[in-house]
Protein backbone atom coordinates (compact mmCIF):
# COMPACT_ATOMS: atom_id res chain seq x y z
CA UNK A 1 0.00 0.00 0.00
CA UNK A 2 1.38 3.36 -1.00
CA UNK A 3 0.09 6.33 1.00
CA UNK A 4 0.32 9.52 -1.04
CA UNK A 5 -0.11 12.79 0.78
CA UNK A 6 0.41 16.27 -0.56
CA UNK A 7 3.81 17.79 0.20
CA UNK A 8 2.09 20.44 2.32
CA UNK A 9 0.32 17.83 4.49
CA UNK A 10 3.54 15.84 4.84
CA UNK A 11 5.43 18.96 5.91
CA UNK A 12 2.90 20.07 8.55
CA UNK A 13 2.45 16.53 9.91
CA UNK A 14 6.06 16.70 11.10
CA UNK A 15 5.09 19.27 13.73
CA UNK A 16 2.35 17.20 15.40
CA UNK A 17 4.75 14.86 17.23
CA UNK A 18 6.99 17.58 18.73
CA UNK A 19 4.04 19.75 19.79
CA UNK A 20 2.34 16.78 21.41
CA UNK A 21 5.51 15.68 23.17
CA UNK A 22 6.26 19.15 24.52
CA UNK A 23 2.73 19.21 25.94
CA UNK A 24 3.30 15.75 27.43
CA UNK A 25 6.56 16.92 29.01
CA UNK A 26 4.57 19.59 30.84
CA UNK A 27 1.94 17.01 31.82
CA UNK A 28 4.79 14.77 33.07
CA UNK A 29 6.03 17.54 35.34
CA UNK A 30 2.48 17.95 36.67
CA UNK A 31 2.20 14.17 37.22
CA UNK A 32 5.49 14.26 39.16
CA UNK A 33 4.09 17.06 41.32
CA UNK A 34 0.95 15.03 42.00
CA UNK A 35 3.05 11.97 42.85
CA UNK A 36 5.12 13.97 45.31
CA UNK A 37 1.89 15.20 46.88
CA UNK A 38 0.68 11.59 47.22
CA UNK A 39 3.93 10.82 49.06
CA UNK A 40 3.52 13.89 51.29
CA UNK A 41 -0.05 12.85 52.09
CA UNK A 42 1.09 9.32 52.94
CA UNK A 43 3.72 10.64 55.37
CA UNK A 44 1.68 13.49 56.89
CA UNK A 45 -0.16 13.38 60.18
CA UNK A 46 -2.97 15.23 61.90
CA UNK A 47 -4.35 18.43 60.41
CA UNK A 48 -1.74 18.51 57.64
CA UNK A 49 -2.88 15.05 56.47
CA UNK A 50 -6.54 16.11 56.53
CA UNK A 51 -5.69 19.16 54.43
CA UNK A 52 -3.63 17.15 51.90
CA UNK A 53 -6.36 14.49 51.55
CA UNK A 54 -8.68 17.24 50.27
CA UNK A 55 -6.37 17.59 47.23
CA UNK A 56 -7.33 14.06 46.10
CA UNK A 57 -3.77 13.53 44.86
CA UNK A 58 -4.15 9.76 45.24
CA UNK A 59 -6.92 9.91 42.61
CA UNK A 60 -5.53 12.60 40.32
CA UNK A 61 -2.00 11.14 40.04
CA UNK A 62 -3.04 7.77 38.55
CA UNK A 63 -5.63 9.46 36.32
CA UNK A 64 -3.03 11.81 34.83
CA UNK A 65 -0.56 8.90 34.65
CA UNK A 66 -3.03 6.84 32.60
CA UNK A 67 -3.59 9.69 30.16
CA UNK A 68 0.16 10.23 29.96
CA UNK A 69 0.78 6.54 29.22
CA UNK A 70 -1.80 6.44 26.43
CA UNK A 71 -0.68 9.68 24.78
CA UNK A 72 3.03 8.92 25.07
CA UNK A 73 2.60 5.56 23.35
CA UNK A 74 0.40 7.13 20.66
CA UNK A 75 2.82 10.06 20.25
CA UNK A 76 5.83 7.75 19.92
CA UNK A 77 4.13 5.63 17.29
CA UNK A 78 2.85 8.75 15.54
CA UNK A 79 6.33 10.27 15.40
CA UNK A 80 7.73 7.11 13.83
CA UNK A 81 4.83 6.91 11.39
CA UNK A 82 5.28 10.50 10.20
CA UNK A 83 9.03 9.99 9.82
CA UNK A 84 8.40 6.87 7.75
CA UNK A 85 5.70 8.54 5.64
CA UNK A 86 7.99 11.48 4.86
CA UNK A 87 11.27 9.60 4.37
CA UNK A 88 10.42 5.98 3.59
CA UNK A 89 12.56 4.93 6.56
CA UNK A 90 13.24 5.58 10.23
CA UNK A 91 16.45 7.26 11.31
CA UNK A 92 17.97 4.97 13.89
CA UNK A 93 19.81 7.21 16.29
CA UNK A 94 19.75 8.41 19.88
CA UNK A 95 16.40 10.25 19.61
CA UNK A 96 14.57 7.18 18.30
CA UNK A 97 16.27 4.72 20.66
CA UNK A 98 15.74 6.87 23.76
CA UNK A 99 12.12 7.45 22.71
CA UNK A 100 11.50 3.73 22.39
CA UNK A 101 13.17 3.16 25.77
CA UNK A 102 10.96 5.82 27.33
CA UNK A 103 7.85 4.19 25.89
CA UNK A 104 8.88 0.91 27.52
CA UNK A 105 9.72 2.63 30.80
CA UNK A 106 6.33 4.33 31.13
CA UNK A 107 4.60 1.01 30.44
CA UNK A 108 6.67 -0.72 33.14
CA UNK A 109 6.02 2.15 35.54
CA UNK A 110 2.26 1.95 35.01
CA UNK A 111 2.35 -1.84 35.37
CA UNK A 112 3.59 -1.39 38.94
CA UNK A 113 0.32 0.29 40.00
CA UNK A 114 -1.45 -2.87 41.25
CA UNK A 115 1.56 -3.71 43.42
CA UNK A 116 1.71 -0.19 44.84
CA UNK A 117 -2.01 -0.35 45.65
CA UNK A 118 -1.28 -3.44 47.73
CA UNK A 119 1.44 -1.56 49.62
CA UNK A 120 4.56 -3.04 48.00
CA UNK A 121 7.29 -0.54 48.79
CA UNK A 122 9.69 -2.06 46.20
CA UNK A 123 7.11 -1.23 43.51
CA UNK A 124 6.72 2.34 44.77
CA UNK A 125 10.49 2.92 44.83
CA UNK A 126 10.87 1.38 41.35
CA UNK A 127 7.96 3.48 40.05
CA UNK A 128 9.55 6.68 41.37
CA UNK A 129 13.00 5.81 39.99
CA UNK A 130 11.59 4.94 36.58
CA UNK A 131 9.53 8.11 36.42
CA UNK A 132 12.31 10.48 37.44
CA UNK A 133 14.63 8.79 34.95
CA UNK A 134 11.84 9.16 32.39
CA UNK A 135 11.48 12.87 33.19
CA UNK A 136 15.23 13.40 32.68
CA UNK A 137 15.19 11.53 29.39
CA UNK A 138 12.06 13.41 28.33
CA UNK A 139 13.86 16.72 28.87
CA UNK A 140 16.81 15.48 26.79
CA UNK A 141 14.38 14.30 24.08
CA UNK A 142 12.78 17.74 23.98
CA UNK A 143 16.17 19.33 23.32
CA UNK A 144 17.20 16.83 20.62
CA UNK A 145 13.72 17.09 19.11
CA UNK A 146 14.17 20.85 18.68
CA UNK A 147 17.48 20.16 16.92
CA UNK A 148 15.69 17.75 14.56
CA UNK A 149 12.97 20.35 13.93
CA UNK A 150 15.61 22.95 13.09
CA UNK A 151 17.02 20.58 10.43
CA UNK A 152 13.54 19.99 9.02
CA UNK A 153 12.80 23.72 8.85
CA UNK A 154 16.19 24.58 7.30
CA UNK A 155 15.71 21.88 4.61
CA UNK A 156 12.24 23.13 3.66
Amino acid sequence: MNLELSPSVKYWLQFFHPLMMWALLLVSIYAAYLGLQVQRTRNAQGEQKKELIKGRYNVRHPQIGSILLALMVAGSIGGMAVTYINNGKLFVGPHLLVGLSMTSMIAFSAALSPYMQKGANWARVTHILLNFTLLGLFTWQAITGVQILQKIISNA
